[in-house]
């Protein structure tokens, strides 16, 4: 099915597949470039996955697996919102919080391939449990299912919200996208639950700055549509919190791919890496 799909979208888009040289993956999770697999993914639960292989032997061209978030870092950093600077850390905030750092032009992995997983933080050593098994992480509190926790918890204390009409009473149904929405009607309670969600990523993102020092700070993924507003107080909560010139000379803004990153990213990785072997 894989190289059925990659032909009839060559065919689509007016390519063949003499030209293709290869294919980049992005997948969530620890990824072990030795070994070429994931190692774990909670979202997915797999481990020891030898996804790099499979899709290597369907498709039978030079293939290059990398964190999904490390992807969308390269994307920003290579043709995004981080054109043209060196030192670029991007988060991606969806069903879990990723990251990716990229220092002097280049991804930083670290000993182990773990580096840049911002989602896995503490913020609060008391807090709730971690999908990670950790307590107090960023991903617990910040992530779209962890926004929409925090949502119906409230709810269900008794605030008052058109979301409840939203969703016809079952609370249930209640994601990050419906409260973006919720937003957009002007709704004060889910107004509440995003700005809480903007200084918690605010936090998040001043420990960055504090101990990396980027130009930029790309925040990618689906929270980045609630615009502006949600921008405007991460950054007053990032400053409070960071070194007056560490922030000073960062810009913290949304990335500018938001359908396509980790596909560009994927590629970018892909192409880099052939002509350091070359």
């Amino acid at each position: 099915m894989v190289a059925e799909a990659t032909e009839e979208t060559l065919t689509r888009e007016g390519g063949v597949r003499e030209h293709v040289v290869g294919a980049g993956i992005g997948c969530p999770g620890s990824i072990d470039r030795s070994r070429r697999l994931v190692r774990t993914t909670s979202n997915l639960g797999w481990v020891d996955y030898p996804i790099r292989g499979q899709i290597a032997n369907v498709l039978q061209l030079p293939t290059v697996l990398d964190n999904d978030a490390n992807c969308a870092t390269y994307a920003e950093w290579w043709r995004g919102a981080g054109r043209g600077v060196e030192h670029l850390v991007g988060i991606t905030v969806g069903t879990g919080i990723g990251g990716g750092v990229m220092l002097g032009g280049k991804i930083m992995r670290g000993a182990s391939g773990s580096a840049g997983e911002v989602g896995h933080t503490t913020i609060d050593f008391n807090g709730r449990r971690c999908s990670c098994g950790n307590y107090g992480c960023l991903e617990a509190y910040a992530s779209g299912p962890s926004i929409a926790v925090r949502a119906r918890r409230g709810l269900e204390a008794g605030c008052k919200s058109v979301l409840t009409e939203l969703v016809d009473g079952d609370l249930d149904q209640i994601s990050a996208a419906l409260i973006y929405k919720a937003l957009m009607l002007e709704d004060k309670y889910a107004h509440e639950v995003m700005l809480e969600t903007a200084k918690l990523l605010g936090i998040g993102i001043a420990n960055i700055i504090n101990t990396l020092n980027p130009d930029v700070v790309v925040v990618v993924g689906g929270v980045v549509g609630a615009g502006e507003h949600l921008f405007e107080t991460i950054r007053s909560e990032a400053q409070r919190r960071s070194f007056r010139s560490a922030f000073e000379t960062c810009d913290i803004v949304p990335g500018e791919l938001p359908e396509t990153a980790g596909i560009i990213g994927a590629a970018g990785i892909f192409i880099s890496e052939i002509f350091e072997q070359l």
